[in-house]
């Protein structure tokens, strides 16, 4: 007796649209009642609908994604889920996105094992790629900050005469509470703020 299809999207974040993966889940033949959508991280399986399905399914089901990276986003994690599901729950995997990843029943023992090394294959591939990303991430903002590039949110412009107060704050003429206040900014900014001035400003006269 066929089992039931089940079929899962994800997206990262609530702002991410997952109109592509229910089109594809749909176009397999995948009924809209059995489609699971969640709307979170990959980084790991704290999943409850994720969960919820993995944990429902009954020897000879099937459980649908686009791609093996819906699954999740870590090598070890991804190997173990998909054994999970096929070995302890006993299902069927299809990743539409790579039709050797297909371990429904009828499949003999050279296209299991084929499927099996492309998802270790594809699974390695895919977590290097990200280290590889972090790693030129981290390294382009380093670059970044050499060059003066500053990062975070927009920072927001002093009112008129800032400078002649970080000024006469940095040679002791007015305190910075009192700087403060005459700006209309707390003290702690202001200090912040004039410090980066006296560093700018000691540069400029060096060059």
């Amino acid at each position: 007796m066929a089992g039931t299809m089940y079929g899962y999207a994800r997206v990262s974040t609530r702002n991410q649209k997952e109109d592509r993966q229910l089109a594809a889940l749909r176009g397999f033949g995948v009924a809209e009642e059995r489609i699971t959508i969640e709307k979170q991280s990959g980084k790991n399986f704290d999943r409850p609908l994720y969960q919820s399905l993995a944990q429902a399914l009954r020897p000879g089901d099937i459980l649908v994604v686009k791609s093996i990276d819906r699954l999740g986003r870590n090598y070890d994690e991804i190997l173990e889920q998909w054994a999970f599901v096929t070995k302890t729950k006993r299902a069927a995997i299809v990743v539409l996105d790579m039709p050797l990843l297909d371990t429904r029943e009828g499949r003999d023992l050279t296209g299991t094992l084929v499927a099996d090394i492309v998802l270790q294959l594809l699974s390695y591939v895919a977590q290097t790629e990200r280290e590889f990303l972090r790693q030129r991430q981290a390294e382009g903002i380093a670059e970044a900050k050499k060059r003066g590039v500053r990062f975070g949110p927009e920072r927001i412009p002093m009112p008129e005469g800032f400078d002649e107060l970080a000024e006469d704050w940095w040679n002791g003429y007015v305190s910075a509470t009192e700087a403060g206040k005459q700006l209309g900014i707390s003290r702690k900014t202001f200090t912040r703020r004039a410090a980066e001035w006296v560093e700018k400003a000691g540069a400029a006269k060096k060059t």
